[in-house]
């Protein structure tokens, strides 16, 4: 058994949505497809999940103690900005990545503006009836949780998760990131034109969809 739950396991396991496939898992921890390829093997070979016309995990008990492993270890080693924008895929919540972080996720990392290391915050849209549940999830982490962003002198650490509460969640994906749709980014974008000319020169490079030709308003986000 504790062959097989290293790291690389616990995220696997945790990442697996019921039909997921090993390049869509791979891609959800940004981990290389190869090595998540072998980390399902081992995994398959324990006992743990099953590979036919999709992965499984046959059981949650393993989810949940894989969960709980995690979260004492960041205890030890606090998560890394990368490491961050995994976590919510542990959740087992609906969730998409909004506002700054949607411009961030759709140029596929190429724009990134107003955060730093040592303040970084998160911002992902939830449904509203699963706001305490994500305040209890990422309160594990040691990770604030809140509506608007808080001051850096306000938190612990450096990074928190500002959350947008919907009725629904309508997310697309980039790269295995669920995200709000390129429309309502582009929406977002224009509307704080002062802050993301730039990005949104590069969604209309490299999206067919996306006009960058228009007249915006211009406020900083």
């Amino acid at each position: 058994m504790y062959t097989a739950c290293g790291e690389k396991e616990l995220k696997t396991l945790l990442a697996i949505d019921p039909g997921d496939t090993i390049v869509g898992v791979a891609r959800k921890i940004d981990e290389n497809r190869e090595t998540i390829r072998r980390t399902v093997d081992r995994l398959e070979a324990e006992g743990y999940v099953e590979y036919d016309d999709g992965l499984t995990v046959l059981d949650d008990g393993v989810r949940d103690a894989g969960l709980q492993l995690l979260a004492a270890s960041a205890g030890v080693s606090p998560p890394s900005i990368s490491e961050a924008y995994v976590l919510p895929q542990f959740a087992n919540m609906d969730f998409a990545f909004t506002g700054i972080d949607a411009v961030y996720v759709w140029t596929r990392g190429g724009y990134q503006v107003a955060r730093e290391p040592d303040d970084y915050p998160l911002f992902i849209a939830v449904e509203e009836s699963d706001f305490e549940g994500w305040e209890r999830f990422f309160d594990q982490f040691d990770i604030p949780v809140s509506r608007e962003r808080q001051p850096r002198e306000n938190i612990d650490g450096p990074l928190q998760v500002v959350v947008e509460s919907r009725d629904s969640i309508d997310a697309e994906s980039v790269d295995g990131r669920p995200v709000i749709t390129l429309d309502e980014t582009v929406e977002f974008a224009r509307e704080y034109y002062a802050t993301f000319q730039s990005a949104l020169s590069m969604l209309d490079r490299m999206y067919d969809e996306v006009d960058s030709d228009a007249d915006y308003r211009m406020e900083p986000a």
